[in-house]
């Protein structure tokens, strides 16, 4: 399993939103210069993000995104489960997958089910309020 950029540029805008919106609806082209992410990038990004609920959006003058709950509410693995579409190491264990013939006597699945449990529990561990506490490593800030 690799995080693609689509997954980690979400969890940066989020979190961009959780440290400066305060409530209010932020431009896209703001958290676009933070960031340094182009904004077409993030417009496709937030699109399903606001699709599932986890953002709101205003248009219009004074528009932009904000998060619809405080970021202690926003779990990591619910943020790269809407952009990864899934976090399992192997087909397999991909939600709706087809039953695997070999499943009865795979020796490797139970390993493969454990590895998938552990990484969305720690995913789910971890909220926006945490990924805000958190020191940047080196000069880079958010």
């Amino acid at each position: 399993m690799m995080i693609s950029t689509r997954g980690r540029y979400a969890l940066r805008v989020m979190e961009d939103l959780a440290e400066h919106s305060a409530g209010s609806f932020l431009p896209l082209k703001e958290v676009a210069e933070r960031q340094e992410i182009p904004q077409k990038y993030i417009e496709s990004i937030m699109a399903g993000l606001s699709k599932e609920g986890l953002v709101e959006v205003a248009h219009g003058k004074g528009g932009g995104y904000r998060l619809c709950r405080p970021p202690e509410e926003y779990r990591v693995g619910d943020i790269l489960r809407v952009t990864e579409g899934s976090l399992a190491p192997v087909a397999c264990l991909e939600p709706g997958a087809k039953p695997c013939p070999r499943a009865a006597y795979c020796r490797t699945l139970p390993m493969w089910t454990k590895l998938n449990r552990m990484i969305g529990d720690y995913f789910d561990s971890v909220t926006l309020a945490d990924l805000m506490g958190q020191d940047a490593a080196g000069d880079y800030v958010i």
